[in-house]
């Protein structure tokens, strides 16, 4: 049942006006990125090639892309996350799926799949661009996959909470809106984490985007790739939990 709720969701996003906005902007948008940044490296070739130790293809071009590709999908994904349940609410529809005879966990993992796939879709997509480098040049593999795994993993914990708050409202809007203000509180605590004291530390390592930068150099550490995966249980485990309460409700 899950890659059947899966693949409807799949159905709808591509059939969907804004999903195919949605790409159409961060492509667009990443691509030009992407050509700037290639344009600015050729132009410093002469000031490298001085260097001893001058950093590569992969530092001043792949690096930068996937940085900007992080802050684009961010502000993306609680688009495509905030209709999952909200405008299933909306429409009346929910009901059905509730009375349906499949588990709670499958419906959530179902739906949270299908829209994971697509933001996994326009993530290889902006991967595409840096790969078209190793034509005429070389690329750090180990940096690139690190940064490409940081990047999967930050969008994939994003839609996880975007799907939970989904749940909350029968608002679409509500939902994207309560997702922005999620991610704004989680830069916040970003931009704290730079302290020193405890506070600060605590506060640095509930930031995603802190995990997500060590990645994107290249420092592939257990500890970010195990924060994100519980990001995404507790989120996950968060929308069982409301939808197994609302089927208790109804």
């Amino acid at each position: 049942m899950i890659s059947i709720i899966a693949a409807r969701e799949w159905r709808v996003l591509f059939a969907s006006p804004l999903a195919w906005g949605v790409l159409a902007m961060a492509q667009g948008g990443l691509a030009w990125i992407f050509v700037t940044l290639v344009a600015d490296f050729q132009a410093l070739q002469g000031q490298l090639a001085g260097l001893d130790s001058a950093p590569g293809v992969t530092d001043l071009v792949v690096a930068p892309l996937f940085q900007a590709a992080a802050w684009v999908l961010l502000l993306l994904t609680p688009l495509l996350t905030m209709r999952l349940f909200s405008e299933e609410r909306r429409a009346h529809t929910f009901e059905l799926l509730l009375s349906a005879p499949v588990s709670a966990s499958a419906i959530v993992l179902g739906k949270y799949l299908g829209v994971l796939a697509f933001l996994l879709l326009s993530i290889a997509l902006v991967a595409a661009m840096p790969l078209t480098l190793a034509l005429g040049t070389t690329l750090d593999q180990g940096k690139l996959l690190a940064g490409l795994l940081g990047l999967c993993l930050l969008i994939a914990a994003i839609a996880a909470a975007g799907l939970y708050l989904s749940l909350l409202t029968r608002q679409p809007a509500l939902a994207a809106v309560a997702t922005f203000g999620l991610l704004l509180l989680l830069w916040l605590a970003d931009i704290a984490g730079a302290r020193s004291d405890l506070a600060g530390r605590l506060l640095g390592y509930l930031a995603p985007l802190r995990h997500y930068e060590a990645l994107l150099r290249g420092l592939f550490d257990s500890a970010d790739v195990a924060y994100y995966l519980l990001f995404i249980t507790l989120f996950l485990g968060l929308a069982v939990r409301r939808l197994d309460d609302l089927r208790l409700r109804d």
